[in-house]
């Protein structure tokens, strides 16, 4: 049998490490496929069944390369060699990859954001759909359309961003953000009760006015140093070249802000349409002639 494996070229020392190694492979699959079938049987939350997943090919990773380690430095002799060389390589030749799994170290730790929540990072914004040992995936929003709504594309970044870039996190805490819609209307218009009627439509529909919503904002002031004097709706106003601008500044939620706009938009323009002291405004052109308007 030795002669048979000499004549292969490889020793019975390497074939055993071998053999044990494909032992370990064969093992650390079979058991990832059984946790796996487990947890689609058991779990029911969809969020948790994939948390479960990752964790579990985490952890058999991590365990496989440990032992596969020990088997090929002779049960841990020369380990700390064997580690140091390995490292130095990698350090030269895998600087960027090694900058992505700390970066996914940090993301795990840390926990800036996670799967499911809607991010902004560097000049990307979107849902995050997965956290991987070298990148993360989102589902992008904005871009070429309006207010925050989903374009279909996936983009894969790499986890070494979460060190260069700045992470605006719209979910996390605090789950609501402010939005504004600015109206304006003309200066021979009653804006005083123009403000009256965008107030009332605002506390109609801002998040705030629920009473979880209250909640969880309570809850984020003692996990994070917020301070808002006005959590319930505003109405700012200002003066323009063309009119007066009545700004309705609310809270909502991240996922709904095109459509809590929209709904308030069409609360305006009915309000409106039965108030007739009250006009848009909009940019015009007025051509003035003394002689018609009985002027000198």
């Amino acid at each position: 049998m030795e002669e048979t494996l000499n004549i292969i070229g490889l020793d019975s020392q390497t074939w055993e490490r071998l053999l044990w190694s494909l032992v370990l492979l064969v093992s650390a699959i079979a058991l990832n496929l059984l946790v796996r079938r487990v947890v689609q049987r058991q779990v029911e939350d969809t969020a948790r069944r994939y948390s479960i997943k990752k964790a579990t090919n985490y952890t058999l990773g991590f365990v496989v390369l440990l032992v596969l380690v020990l088997v090929w430095t002779r049960g841990g002799t020369g380990v700390a060699t064997y580690l140091g060389i390995v490292s130095a390589g990698l350090a030269i030749a895998l600087q960027d990859p090694l900058i992505n799994l700390a970066g996914w170290i940090f993301v795990v730790v840390r926990r800036p954001f996670g799967v499911g929540d809607r991010i902004e990072i560097g000049h990307h914004r979107g849902d995050v759909i997965d956290v991987r040992l070298f990148q993360f995936s989102l589902i992008e929003i904005g871009n070429w359309v309006d207010a925050d709504q989903s374009t279909g594309r996936i983009i894969h970044m790499p986890n070494g961003l979460v060190f260069r870039e700045t992470i605006a996190n719209y979910t996390q805490g605090f789950n609501f953000i402010w939005d504004e819609i600015p109206v304006t209307i003309t200066f021979e218009s009653d804006w005083r009760c123009a403000k009256q009627l965008l107030t009332e439509i605002a506390e109609r529909h801002s998040a705030i006015a629920s009473e979880h919503a209250a909640e969880q904002v309570r809850q984020a002031t003692q996990t994070f140093f917020i301070q808002y004097q006005h959590l319930t709706p505003i109405v700012w106003t200002s003066v323009i070249d063309i009119g007066v601008t009545l700004t309705l500044r609310y809270l909502c939620e991240p996922r709904r802000r095109r459509s809590t706009a929209n709904d308030i938009w069409e609360s305006i323009l009915d309000a409106f349409a039965d108030a007739p002291g009250i006009d848009f405004a909009y940019p015009t052109t007025r051509y003035y002639d003394n002689r018609l308007e009985g002027k000198p």
